[in-house]
């Protein structure tokens, strides 16, 4: 999967997987695969972010405003974070169709 956004793109959670509250985080099952992955509160408040299409910009904006966080740091966790859950089927560039 190619991964290189720009901070307008727009990032969406898919509606291939469920989400329950786990801890103080969030547990999702990807529906096609029957994975689990489980994300620490902050990976939460970023998928209740992704619910609808958001820019990466603002999705960092809301996690800097909430968390405090150096911003390189909040920049490389977020991108990380959104990449690894693009590459895991469970969100997408808003701009990309569904498969």
């Amino acid at each position: 999967m190619h991964w290189n956004p720009s901070d307008h793109d727009r990032v969406v959670a898919t509606s291939e997987a469920v989400a329950c509250e786990f801890g103080a985080g969030l547990a999702l099952l990807h529906l096609k695969s029957n994975v689990y992955y489980s994300l620490n509160s902050v990976g939460a408040f970023i998928w209740e972010q992704i619910q609808e299409p958001r820019s990466i910009l603002d999705i960092r904006s809301a996690v800097l405003a909430r968390y405090n966080v150096d911003a390189e740091r909040c920049r490389a966790d977020v991108e990380g974070l959104l990449k690894g859950l693009a590459e895991a089927g469970l969100a997408r560039l808003h701009s990309e169709e569904l498969v």
